[in-house]
């Protein structure tokens, strides 16, 4: 096999492979849209098959999306989410128990307005503060929203209701907003509340799934009686078990995604309501409990925010650039510096070797 002599082009073909590999990496990688329109739909769901997915940004600003995943199978509230095409990232030391992103916001790159807390920026390595985060929501269909009980790996969705994630800023357990969409699936407006009552996860393991299951479009409980509302009691919320997403303050001033309902004050002076350590046992931390509107009482869809489904949602890393500051041309721009490097080092190269064969 022939081989190149050890010359000045030798070098230069070594110094233009580099270039070539340098190019490659830092082309940018094929633009992820924020929504996959590869799952679910936009709108509404039709019936009681599926769950409509619901993401009010608020105080963030955008515009509220509203998709549908449409299962007729059971599903943990991370599966609707995720299955109605929305992209998500979870808190570093949580995983996707614990939602600290939805379609990129809010981002690491903008600063979020919190109060005495000048220049935050959600780095989503831990808990974010309970200043600033996402609330998890859910309603039966013609049901007023629950502020949930349990995480979302915890509890089911339910079949024909709503799931909703509302961006909380500088809220309190009495004021964390709702999604601003009624939980009311067009052309059933005026129909009875249909919600299940929600069995409770049986450990403080973030990852559990509740037990039991639900039938879609069935209001049941678990032992076949009627549902009523979903979650809507202490005796069923119980108290302080760090099981999941909510709006409260735990100990540490972290938010708690899925805090429960308590009925009165007594539920934390028995402990079920106990806030306890700061996930020492692997839970997240503990919700404080909270009170919760009337479930049988759904807002008017009339005065429902303007909403899409995501059809002109921004691409993210295009948000991403332009909150930085930086230019789509940045890498093109390194990867031909690299090729000028390359085309310097071979000029030297032939002119040294002319002077020396001079």
């Amino acid at each position: 096999m022939t081989t190149l002599p050890n010359t000045p082009w030798r070098r230069l073909l070594g110094l233009m492979a580099v270039a070539a590999l340098f190019a490659a990496l830092l082309v940018p990688a094929p633009a992820a849209r924020a929504v996959d329109h590869s799952k679910g739909h936009p709108g509404f769901c039709e019936n009681s098959t599926g769950v409509t997915v619901v993401i009010d940004f608020q105080e963030l600003g955008g515009t509220t999306i509203v998709r549908c995943y449409p299962s007729g199978t059971r599903g943990t509230g991370l599966d609707a989410l995720k299955g109605a095409g929305f992209q998500i990232e979870g808190a570093q030391r949580w995983g996707e128990s614990f939602i600290c992103r939805i379609e990129n916001r809010p981002s690491a790159v903008e600063e979020i307005p919190i109060e005495d807390n000048e220049g935050y920026r959600e780095a989503c390595i831990d808990t974010p503060p309970a200043a600033a985060y996402w609330s998890y929501w859910h309603a039966g269909n013609n049901c007023g929203w629950q502020y949930s009980q349990w995480g979302v790996k915890n509890r089911d969705f339910i079949p024909g209701g709503f799931e909703g994630w509302s961006f909380s800023l500088n809220a309190t357990a009495d004021s964390n907003p709702t999604p601003r969409i009624a939980p009311v699936r067009p052309g059933t407006e005026g129909g009875e509340c249909n919600a299940p009552e929600e069995p409770a996860p049986i450990t403080n393991d973030p990852d559990e799934r509740q037990p039991g299951s639900q039938s879609a479009g069935a209001g049941q409980g678990p032992d076949g009686t009627d549902g009523g509302s979903s979650g809507g009691n202490g005796g069923n919320g119980g108290g302080g078990n760090g099981t999941g997403a909510g709006g409260q303050e735990s100990e540490n001033g972290n938010a708690s995604q899925g805090a429960e309902e308590a009925n009165d004050a007594d539920d934390t002076e028995d402990g079920n309501g106990e806030e306890g350590t700061d996930g020492e046992d692997g839970a997240l931390p503990p919700p404080v409990p909270r009170p919760s509107a009337d479930p049988s009482t759904p807002p008017d869809p009339a005065a429902n925010v303007t909403f899409t489904g995501g059809e002109e949602a921004a691409d993210v890393n295009d948000v991403i650039r332009e909150q930085s500051g930086a230019s789509a041309a940045a890498p093109w721009v390194a990867a031909g510096a690299l090729v000028l490097l390359a085309g310097a080092a071979w000029l030297t190269a032939r002119r040294r070797r002319r002077a020396r064969e001079s």
